[in-house]
């Protein structure tokens, strides 16, 4: 019986390991990329290790306009080729990891803007910079979304019910909390938040940001090396590691 209860257990292990490298290899391209590298470092590591990949910073960096939108670790980056993404339509904003449950790591505005929940959107919100502070003349859109369970009920805050339509919030309003929804998608994500800023369509609306050109380097605007072409493997204020690419 104790032999059975071994071999069981050995099982069950087993599965689990092989989950975990298997949700690696599915998004990030495989166990030997640098972005599937750190991020089974964080996976796997005690709780002083993934403290350790974790970037808080809730001021602005020195010269960068926008705050970071929630702690954690910056583990998928953008224009990172890997994962359910292609070197033809690479990663198009930064995937914040919450070293915590769904519902509990706070997403906060990165900039003064207009905010907008669309009437079907459980886990989104959208932001429109009408001067984008380093393009003076064109307007920008602020993208945060997986703010919900699994089972798609929102941890976006009531001020922002469905429907919300240009509603202003200065730069560190509270929005609500990171999530892992993933819509009708049978592919499970780990909590966190998806920031990315989108450009305008010209015409005064947001363009769709699941495609990489309508998207913007968020380095920048942070103040931190978060374009995959120029990753650092501690985050750290310094726009000049990203703009020298």
């Amino acid at each position: 019986m104790r032999r059975v209860i071994g071999i069981t257990l050995g099982l069950i292990l087993l599965v689990v390991v092989i989950g975990l490298l298997a949700r690696v290899s599915g998004l990030w391209g495989g166990p030997d990329g640098p972005t599937a590298r750190r991020f089974l470092q964080w996976a796997r590591g005690d709780e002083a290790q993934r403290q350790a990949l974790v970037t808080v910073q809730r001021a602005r960096c020195e010269g960068a306009p926008f705050i970071l939108p929630a702690d954690g670790f910056i583990g998928l980056l953008y224009n990172d080729p890997n994962g359910p993404y292609s070197s033809a339509s690479p990663h198009q904003g930064i995937d914040i990891f919450s070293n915590a449950e769904p519902g509990l790591t706070p997403v906060y505005a990165a900039y003064d803007g207009y905010v907008t929940r669309e009437v079907e959107w459980r886990s989104t919100l959208i932001q429109r910079v009408p001067e984008d502070p380093l393009n003076p003349g064109a307007q920008i859109w602020l993208y945060y979304t997986h703010m919900a369970d699994e089972a798609g009920n929102d941890f976006i805050l009531d001020s922002f019910p469905p429907g919300t339509q240009e509603l202003f919030v200065p730069q560190g309003t509270l929005l609500g909390y990171t999530g892992n929804y993933n819509g009708d998608s049978l592919r499970d994500v780990w909590v966190h938040l998806h920031f990315s800023i989108v450009k305008d369509d010209g015409g005064g609306r947001y363009t769709n940001e699941l495609e990489f050109a309508n998207t913007l380097d968020p380095s920048p605007y942070l103040g931190l090396p978060v374009n995959y072409t120029c990753r650092a493997e501690v985050m750290q204020c310094g726009v000049d590691l990203c703009a020298a690419q």
